[in-house]
């Protein structure tokens, strides 16, 4: 695909004073949310990052792109080798089958020996939010192509990546990518919930709802959330997504708590009961979609208190009223298909056509496997 003429201007911490955010709603968002990162450093708000952020711009869009050389220790969204290797490895478990995890496990350690050796980590990463989902700024096919013919020449020796790209709701930004070179590697299932919601999902959130008043809980939204709740937020976070799950997750600190609170860069929501937040969600809304980073309760609590079917019944609430498609993002699966929700394959559009031989096989390798193993298994186990 040939360029287009679009116009695309890199920013970082030397001229970004320069840089005018538009007077938009988005434009706003990303001042508040990109300047922060730049000031105090990506580990200031999340302790397990490590990388360099600059913003490009594409006729006058801010977009975050991050760049990371090594740091194998980075948190998955930053680190591709920490996604298909070190993640991969921690959810084998999930599987409940002995002999093909072991084979699996054998399998991710040579594929994780082959990606070190060939400078994996070495990558560019375009719109990234530093979150587990990073919803896309409405920029054309053709925007997002000029930015990519820009930052191969800014950027020689690094491969190029765009996460968080779906054929339902990013479909010409898929195929533009993939027409101009990209590998398209699958990197999770993802669960999306349009409206309306098929009449056994409609009866089970209304169950799940039915649970507030049942257990004694009480929505608070933004207004009700103070300075007084972020250190709780963090904990209920790491309860469910650094305890329970992994450690590869982003590690919200309480400086990114405060500049959500503070700027609406995520909507809290939470569940009290007694004076105590026992759950809480931040989410973020992007052209039509809505999607919740932040997300935990009390697991401490017994099951049976239903804490993970209110608040999710709360996040469905509010994207109804948003009129907005949800994207669960990936996991429990059999819960969001029960409530409407429908899967998808999650890709990585990645360029490295000028990159040295190996790795470019590291990469066509990992697609390749992911494509006739991985993804195969997650759609037959429903993951």
């Amino acid at each position: 695909m040939e360029a287009v003429s679009a116009k695309v201007i890199l920013y970082d911490q030397s001229n970004i004073g320069t840089l005018e955010w538009p007077d938009t709603e988005y434009g706003q968002y990303a001042c508040k949310y990109i300047l922060p990162l730049l000031e105090h450093r990506a580990e200031h708000f999340i302790r397990n990052v490590r990388t360099r952020i600059e913003v490009v711009t594409v006729d006058g869009i801010p977009i975050p792109i991050t760049i990371n050389e090594q740091e194998y220790e980075n948190t998955y969204v930053c680190s591709p080798y920490t996604h298909y290797v070190s993640y991969a490895r921690e959810e084998l478990s999930l599987l409940n089958n002995r002999l093909l995890e072991k084979g699996l496990t054998a399998l991710l350690s040579g594929i994780g020996f082959l990606l070190r050796g060939a400078h994996f980590n070495r990558v560019v990463q375009v719109n990234n939010w530093l979150l587990s989902t990073n919803l896309y700024p409405d920029v054309s096919a053709e925007q997002l192509i000029a930015i990519l013919d820009f930052l191969r020449q800014r950027f020689p020796g690094y491969a190029l990546l765009f996460r968080s790209l779906n054929r339902e709701t990013s479909g010409a930004a898929v195929t533009a990518l993939s027409s101009y070179g990209c590998k398209l590697v699958p990197s999770r299932q993802i669960y999306l919930l349009q409206q309306p919601s098929p009449s056994k999902a409609k009866w089970l959130l209304k169950r799940d709802r039915a649970l507030l008043d049942k257990q004694g809980y009480q929505i608070v939204g933004p207004g009700e959330i103070g300075a007084e709740d972020i250190s709780r937020i963090v904990d209920l976070y790491e309860l469910l997504y650094i305890h329970k799950y992994s450690k590869h997750n982003p590690m919200f600190t309480e400086a990114f708590i405060k500049l959500a609170l503070d700027t609406g860069t995520l909507t809290l929501y939470g569940l009290r009961k007694d004076g105590r937040l026992d759950a809480a969600m931040g989410f973020f809304c992007r052209a039509g979609l809505m999607t919740a980073p932040l997300f935990g309760y009390d697991t401490t609590l017994p099951q049976s208190t239903g804490l993970y079917r209110m608040l999710s019944a709360v996040l469905i609430g509010l994207a109804e009223q948003n009129g907005h498609i949800l994207h669960e993002s990936s996991g429990v699966g059999q819960f969001k298909r029960n409530r409407g929700a429908v899967a998808a394959i999650e890709v990585s559009a990645v360029y490295d056509r000028y990159l040295p031989l190996r790795t470019r096989f590291s990469w066509s390798v990992l697609e390749k496997v992911l494509n006739r193993i991985g993804i195969p298994i997650i759609q037959k186990l429903k993951l």
